[in-house]
Formats: C-alpha cells, sequence, structure tokens
C-alpha cells in the first residue's frame, strides 16, 4: 500500500461560472450552511491525518491569508499564471510536492472524509458510478485500471471526481510531464489532468477508486450552489428579473 503524505489544493481560478458572488469571494472561500468549502475540505484532509497542505492561490489570493494562521499546517502557493491560463499552471507551481500526495481541487463540499483516507493501492482518481447521463467526464474501465476517458460526458460509467492519489513515482512522472508541456511546450491551456489522462496515458497504470454520488458534491454553477444552500436564492431571482 502507499500512503499520502501531503496535499495539494487547487485554489487559483476567478471562478465565473459563480458571478457575481465571486466578484468579491473566491469561490473555494463560499461558505455553504456557514463553512467556507475550503475549509471542509482542509478539516476532512486533517481528519486522515493529512497536515502537510498546500493550497494554489491566484486570483484575490490575499484572500486566503487568513488558513495560515488558522491552520498551522496550511502553506499557500501563488499561481502568477492564473489569468491567463488553464488550471495546468496551479499543478504546475506546485510541482514540488507531487509525490506521495492528494490533489484536490477547492470548491468541492465533502460529505464523508473518508473519501480522502491516506492509503491507497495505486495512483489514480475518486469515481462514482454514472447511471444517467452527465456532461463530466467519463472514465473507461477494465478490472480497476483506467484505459481511457471522454471530455464529453455520458451515461453509464464511472464519472471522475477533482480528488486524485498519486504515489512517489507516478508523482515524479508527473512532475516531469508537467514541466514538459507547460515549459516545453507551451501547453498553458489544458487542463493538468489532461497530462497524464491525454498527453503521456501509456506512461501510468491508473486506478480507480469508488464512492458513492452522496459523499462529495462539485459545485458548478449558482443554480447547484442554490439546490444545496438557499441562502443564495436571491442571485437566481436576479437572473430571472434580467
Amino acid at each position: 500500500m502507499n500512503r499520502v503524505k501531503r496535499a495539494i489544493i487547487l485554489a487559483a481560478g476567478i471562478g465565473e461560472r459563480l458571478q457575481p458572488i465571486t466578484f468579491l469571494t473566491p469561490k473555494p472561500l463560499i461558505s455553504v450552511h456557514g463553512v467556507r468549502m475550503i475549509e471542509g475540505i482542509i478539516n476532512s484532509l486533517i481528519l486522515n491525518d493529512i497536515f502537510e497542505i498546500y493550497i494554489v492561490v491566484g486570483y484575490k489570493k490575499e484572500k486566503f491569508d487568513y488558513l495560515t494562521k488558522k491552520y498551522r499546517s496550511v502553506c499557500l502557493i501563488e499561481n502568477p499564471y492564473y489569468k491567463n491560463t488553464n488550471n495546468i499552471s496551479s499543478l504546475y507551481v506546485a510541482r514540488d510536492f507531487l509525490e506521495d500526495s492528494i490533489i484536490l481541487d477547492g470548491d468541492q463540499i465533502i460529505y464523508n472524509p473518508m473519501i480522502l483516507s491516506r492509503d491507497f493501492a495505486r495512483s489514480g482518481y475518486n469515481v462514482t458510478w454514472q447511471e444517467e447521463r452527465t456532461e463530466e467526464w467519463m472514465l473507461e474501465v477494465e478490472g480497476d485500471i483506467i484505459t481511457g476517458c471522454s471530455r464529453n460526458g455520458g451515461s453509464r460509467g464511472w464519472r471522475l471526481y477533482s480528488v486524485s492519489r498519486w504515489n512517489a513515482e507516478d508523482g515524479a512522472k508527473l512532475r516531469k510531464h508537467l514541466e514538459k508541456e507547460f515549459e516545453e511546450k507551451h501547453h498553458t491551456d489544458i487542463y493538468w489532468d489532461d497530462v497524464a489522462l491525454f498527453c503521456y496515458p501509456e506512461k501510468y497504470k491508473l486506478g480507480i477508486r469508488q464512492m458513492n454520488p452522496k459523499d462529495i458534491i462539485e459545485i458548478d454553477c449558482i443554480k447547484e450552489l442554490v439546490a444545496i444552500d438557499s441562502s443564495y436564492k436571491e442571485y437566481i431571482e436576479d437572473e430571472d428579473e434580467k
């Protein structure tokens, strides 16, 4: 078994689909029922004895400063490229910490902290079984090994979530491939997940870690936020009036 030693939380984005809320508040710092999304992630990591936590910041980076005082194990990493690149730049600036890591997006709500447990057999992604049609990325799996990925969604398959673990060997490979794509090829417009799943799939043998759909929720737009926390319904009403 492998064991996670550190976490990388990606939190540099602008969060355009949650505007106007994100005009003042970065998306990961939005509160849902009184708890900021990123703090829910941090607390879930700590419950799993993962104390070395790196948060990649960019948009309104100063808003995250309080986290280093509230959580002594948190360190902020600035992404100076966030305005003009996709999230490959966020993992690129955190590439020193990829070995034995768990990588997460900062705009998720964790309902079951055990999905972030430290021990893992193989590098790979948390997934849920998806019966209905979804536009989210879907993985092709044989046994427990990822053999392909669709960016166009699908149904009756394994939906990829933004929770992944990387052992020392795969973390080192991921660093090398990130540097090649970002520095040499200047592929700044891709997702970091593209690196292992599309750019160099033959170099990895990634697995899946099954969880239940209710264990985690990813917030992509205001309607999804309102469905969980009705205190934001005024933003939908404002849109309807327009």
